[in-house]
């Protein structure tokens, strides 16, 4: 939402930035509508990515505990991961649930919203959904750099740790927040 006089940065330039893997780095010149001072911000494009809230027949929640190089600890956290260029958002939502837990869409599978990623540097979404009566079918098919390990929590315990902080990832933070104030809760 724009201020009431539109304060909008102006951009002067863009120039490319370093390939990261996952994003590629951009470096916009942009001018302060305030003072007219023009700064060089970085951008990060990457695509659109999702995370699943996966409900077990057993109202089980299916998540992911795995090692997050940021913050040099284990997070735990919802599935999800980046949308293949070829995909919707619930095609990507499946296969990354697919691929993390082994745990397939048998029911519905309902969209709960988006969120920016990081709206400070970051140019793209997070997709939410809820996967009802998620099946455990297939083996995990994890990329080379992923070490991902499955667990299962009863709901209440997952509020419960949701409520106190626990869960520190904020798109899983915010993917269940969608979730504990929708219907389906």
């Amino acid at each position: 939402m724009p201020l009431e006089n539109d304060q909008t940065w102006l951009i002067k330039k863009s120039e490319p930035g370093p390939d990261l893997k996952l994003f590629q780095a951009r470096f916009d010149h942009a001018t302060n509508p305030r003072n007219g001072i023009t700064e060089r911000k970085i951008i990060l494009t990457g695509g659109e990515a999702v995370n699943v809230v996966a409900i077990t027949p057993k109202r089980e929640i299916v998540l992911v505990r795995q090692y997050r190089f940021g913050v040099s600890n284990f997070t735990l956290e919802l599935p999800g991961g980046l949308i293949d260029p070829e995909e919707t958002p619930e095609e990507a939502a499946a296969r990354e649930l697919q691929e993390e837990t082994g745990f397939t869409v048998a029911g519905e599978l309902l969209y709960l919203g988006k969120i920016a990623q990081n709206p400070v540097f970051m140019d793209s979404y997070i997709h939410h959904f809820l996967a009802l009566n998620a099946q455990k079918s297939n083996s995990q098919t994890l990329d080379s750099g992923e070490n991902i390990e499955v667990v299962t929590m009863q709901l209440e315990e997952l509020k419960g740790l949701w409520e106190k902080g626990a869960l520190v990832h904020p798109h899983s933070v915010n993917g269940l927040l969608r979730f504990f104030n929708s219907e389906y809760y």
